[in-house]
């Protein structure tokens, strides 16, 4: 993602040739759309870092931008709503994420460590840092607490076993942005077979999220 942001979705490079960026409308409804997702995901999505540090860069932006206008503008007030609502937004998105690392720990961790070469990190830096330092004290708290006073077989904990895993199993709504054939949907009941549907464009779905988890993914689907 290119850090250049223009009005009208395009810029210069010093060759003269052209490159398309990202408008801050754009990256704004980036933001929103990661928002979102993560919220309503039983689990802990790729990050999108790179949009987050655009958006702190746009609202510095917004920021100076501000302080130019004179006071008593009209348009003061609204801009400061703006700024206060992409704030919101961002802040939550980040303590989403976070509630999701502290409560899943361990298997965030284990994912980012089985990840394969070349696919995208779960965690940024900063979230592996809090996740590995969240594992150690509650590995420690554990020790202290209980497990030093347990007998001496007893004195380990396997956090993978002990700490519950996110439920794909749990259904979602979801808004369609590309039409998607041929999604295998799973049966409720032994008694049901499994069978296939189109998803339409435009058309929103209550689904079970293990099915269509790799289609937020690919951004082909939203949670709403």
């Amino acid at each position: 993602m290119s850090d250049a942001l223009s009005d009208d979705g395009s810029d210069f490079n010093q060759d003269g040739t052209q490159e398309d960026v990202m408008t801050p409308a754009e990256l704004i409804a980036k933001l929103e759309e990661a928002w979102l997702n993560e919220k309503f995901s039983p689990e802990l999505l790729e990050n999108k870092s790179e949009v987050v540090e655009c958006v702190m860069e746009q609202l510095t932006h917004m920021e100076s931008n501000l302080q130019r206008v004179k006071k008593g503008d009209a348009k003061a007030s609204i801009h400061r709503m703006e700024i206060d609502r992409i704030r919101y937004v961002l802040s939550s998105y980040l303590r989403s994420r976070l509630q999701k690392i502290e409560k899943y720990f361990p298997h965030v961790l284990e994912r980012e460590k089985s990840r394969g070469e070349g696919e995208p990190s779960l965690l940024s830096p900063e979230e592996f840092a809090f996740a590995k330092e969240y594992y150690a004290n509650t590995e420690s708290y554990l020790k202290a607490v209980a497990l030093k006073r347990m007998p001496s077989n007893l004195q380990t904990v396997d956090m993978l076993k002990a700490v519950p895993e996110p439920c794909l199993d749990s259904f979602v709504f979801l808004r369609v942005k590309e039409r998607q054939e041929n999604i295998l949907v799973e049966p409720e009941t032994e008694d049901q077979r499994e069978y296939v549907v189109d998803l339409e464009e435009g058309s929103q779905h209550l689904m079970r999220y293990r099915t269509i988890a790799p289609l937020v993914s690919s951004g082909a689907v939203q949670l709403i």
